[in-house]
């Protein structure tokens, strides 16, 4: 039986409960096989979900949809609804969408540096992080 709850209340609990060990907390919200793949994309500027499922081909419209969903609910990414006709969306990293960016670099690095100590460097691709050009800051 569920608890009963005070009329008027407007607290929202979180959709997904997230784990209270920082790291953990931190794994869980970038786990997944894309949602890095997706964030990167992303730390260049707004894509519309037409070009995101360009430049990740291997993801299904379906699960691109869900980890962008899911990443927006942790709050890496924002949606943006154009009133146009047709109507236009496009996603774009948030400030702590964007300050995921130095330690997604680092664990690209790590790959890399795992894959040399496994004799595997023909399998893996370079890290490229481009420079930013300058633009207003992200709004969280």
């Amino acid at each position: 039986m569920a608890k009963p709850t005070k009329r008027g209340s407007t607290k929202r609990l979180p959709t997904k409960r997230l784990p209270m060990l920082p790291a953990e907390r931190a794994l869980k919200v970038i786990s997944g096989r894309w949602k890095a793949v997706i964030l990167y994309h992303l730390f260049d500027g707004p894509r519309r979900l037409s070009v995101l499922k360009t430049l990740v081909p291997d993801i299904t419209q379906k699960v691109l949809i869900q980890q962008l969903r899911e990443m927006e609910e942790h709050g890496l990414i924002r949606r943006e609804i154009f009133a146009e006709i047709p109507s236009r969306v496009e996603y774009s990293a948030t400030r702590l969408g964007l300050s995921l960016e130095p330690i997604l670099l680092a664990l690209c690095e790590w790959g890399q540096h795992h894959a040399d100590e496994l004799n595997e460097m023909d399998r893996v691709t370079d890290c490229i992080i481009r420079p930013r050009q300058a633009r207003p800051p992200a709004i969280a």
